[in-house]
């Protein structure tokens, strides 16, 4: 199929360099900095960089806008496109009318559920992608566009995939914050951060083949209360990690005999 990209951040260039790998045409890449979308483009051979948002005269069957929720709904005000083209939307936390605005064959939503970083590489094939369609046809193709990339994709409508999308921060973003937090209290030890990987990767292992809180463990879930209050002490000079300890430790406790 002939894909055009919006957008040059994150989930574009690794959608971009994807579908292009599994014999589709990326056709045009669009940034409001032209030069983000020559970065990209450049990865892309035929792929034309551009900062404008008419694509009328562009040959593409699909367009997947893959921008910042806050620019989606101006992004797609602003856009033209051909009558034929089908328009789709990357955001986990976004329902597909944001796109109601654009007079294409049909609108949609193309949802990789993957954390992406740029240059950071993923495996596609394993990555679950969501789509929700306002037509058959939209539907239909963004399926097929899908299963060049993954073997792993499904319907989801934008209910279920705004609930997917909080689970996915509680999941991902949130997790690695706390990650951060353990590197930088090592640091202030003196000690390497290597020093938890496999504490982590058993971590996640465990989580992947159990419910999770069926195999919580540590002080909150004990009540270890003389161990909790030591912690604490050691992050008086930091009440906002305090904070954040009490609540997970709450959380923890009130959670430990599901």
């Amino acid at each position: 199929m002939n894909i055009t990209i919006v957008g040059a951040g994150n989930v574009a260039w690794h959608l971009a360099q994807a579908l292009q790998e599994a014999g589709n045409t990326i056709t045009a890449v669009y940034s409001r900095t032209l030069a983000n979308a020559a970065e990209l483009a450049i990865r892309l051979p035929g792929a034309a960089a551009t900062d404008s948002l008419n694509f009328s005269n562009t040959p593409a069957d699909i367009i997947l806008i893959a921008v910042p929720d806050g620019a989606l709904a101006d992004v797609a005000e602003r856009m033209k496109v051909q009558p034929q083209t089908i328009v789709a939307h990357t955001s986990g936390s976004q329902p597909v009318s944001v796109l109601q605005t654009i007079a294409a064959a049909g609108v949609g939503v193309f949802y990789p559920v993957q954390t992406f970083s740029k240059r950071v590489p993923v495996n596609m094939q394993q990555v679950p992608i969501l789509i929700e369609g306002t037509t058959n046809d939209a539907t239909s193709r963004l399926q097929q566009l899908a299963q060049t990339i993954s073997s792993k994709v499904g319907l989801v409508n934008s209910e279920k995939r705004k609930q997917l999308h909080l689970a996915a921060v509680f999941a991902c973003n949130f997790t690695n914050h706390l990650l951060g937090i353990s590197r930088e209290l090592l640091a202030q030890a003196g000690l390497p951060s290597d020093l938890l990987q496999p504490l982590i990767n058993e971590t996640i292992s465990k989580a992947a083949a159990h419910h999770p809180f069926t195999v919580q463990t540590g002080p909150a879930v004990r009540n270890d209360q003389n161990v909790i209050h030591e912690h604490l002490q050691l992050l008086r000079d930091s009440p906002e990690l305090q904070e954040i300890y009490r609540q997970l430790t709450r959380s923890i406790q009130q959670n430990r005999k599901l």
